[in-house]
């Protein structure tokens, strides 16, 4: 009997030394953002929660997470639960305003509306969540954008994909939010999908702006563009590329105009490039121009080179990176690509690519 005692209150002893490793109180304070705080949610910005720290019974790591609810929630179904900052070890939590604008999304306030969202934070060590007895209330303003996904694409009976949606284009995404892609549409419609198979979220271009839902018109002859979609801001930008040319710096002038073949492909084949003689050598430096021409009808040229000044001729050991391609000035020297040695006085296949084919926008200059 006696050591029946003895076991059992050793096993309660360890029950209780367990319970207490897992017991953490609740956050008591909530810093900032202040109770009613107004943020507009247009800028590329963002905003930081902190709190009071918790306590553990046992001296060690607390876990906090951050909760969203409406305005009339009571955080038994909340809106959304995120970790603090450090995977959930922070007494703060920096969140991107389009997170935040998606956040108020789920809670039902609409993209160009203002709402109320009520935030806590939970405290635990895993389990034994303690939720906080206080709450504050954030009012914001969603501008007219979207969540931007993590990928785009352009499907229809416009596009060069035609209106399989396995067959849609991706888009390359240049920042955070913003795709474009350089392609051919033709009379028909075409629509933006997050995704190229199942029942994706899609929308579609009205005017400058980016909507939800529906398919673009279009009408005329076949033409190449580059549409721009920037989804937090729910606008567009498209522009018609009426040709793509390669300057030849030394002769001051366009050697050529590059065909487009598709798939932002732009290709001339068995070109005659010859270096100009000079008293110091030969000089063969180049870049490209892609005359262009907005929704409203203006033109403009914008220049393309190497993110480079001046340059050393090519070899086979240069990095892909030699030939990527990033917008320049129309200075007629500076940021000029050279030539390899192989390409003077010889026939060559000269090839843009703007695509998501390749990690940048580049070029190949191929000697026959």
């Amino acid at each position: 009997m006696v050591f029946s005692l003895v076991v059992l209150l050793g096993m309660t002893g360890c029950e209780k030394e367990e319970m207490n490793h897992t017991r953490v109180t609740p956050v008591n304070n909530l810093y900032a953002p202040q109770n009613n705080a107004f943020f507009n949610l247009s800028p590329r910005s963002s905003v930081t929660f902190e709190w009071e720290a918790a306590k553990a019974e046992d001296n060690g790591v607390v876990l906090y997470e951050v909760v969203f609810d409406k305005e009339d929630g009571d955080f038994s179904n909340p809106v959304y639960v995120i970790p603090s900052d450090g995977k959930g070890l922070q007494r703060s939590l920096s969140i991107t305003y389009a997170e935040l604008s998606r956040i108020a999304g789920m809670a039902g306030i609409q993209p160009e509306a203002s709402g109320k969202l009520k935030w806590t934070v939970w405290s635990s060590k895993g389990v034994n969540v303690q939720s906080s007895p206080v709450s504050h209330i954030i009012e914001v303003e969603r501008p007219a954008g979207f969540p931007a996904p993590a990928e785009a694409f352009i499907s229809g009976t416009a596009t060069e994909g035609g209106d399989v949606l396995a067959d849609a284009i991706p888009m390359k995404q240049v920042s955070g939010g913003i795709f474009e892609v350089y392609t051919s549409l033709k009379a028909g419609e075409y629509f933006i999908s997050e995704r190229n198979n199942g029942e994706p979220v899609t929308y579609s271009v009205s005017g400058d702006k980016l909507v939800s839902g529906g398919t673009t018109e279009v009408s005329g002859d076949e033409k190449v563009y580059r549409i721009r979609v920037d989804f937090a801001a729910a606008t567009t930008e498209i522009t018609e590329i009426q040709s793509v040319g390669l300057w030849f710096a030394p002769d001051d002038k366009f050697l050529f105009e590059l065909p487009y073949v598709g798939n932002g492909v732009w290709e001339i084949k068995d070109a005659q490039i010859t270096f100009k003689q000079e008293d110091w050598g030969r000089d063969e430096r180049y870049k490209f121009r892609f005359k262009t021409t907005s929704a409203d009808g203006s033109e403009a040229d914008e220049w393309f080179g190497s993110s480079n000044r001046d340059n050393n001729r090519p070899t086979s050991t240069s990095p892909a990176s030699y030939w990527f391609m990033t917008p320049v000035s129309s200075d007629r020297w500076d940021n000029s690509f050279k030539f390899a040695d192989a390409v003077d006085n010889n026939t060559n296949d000269v090839q843009v690519i703007f695509n998501t084919t390749v990690p940048a926008y580049t070029h190949k200059v191929t000697p026959k």
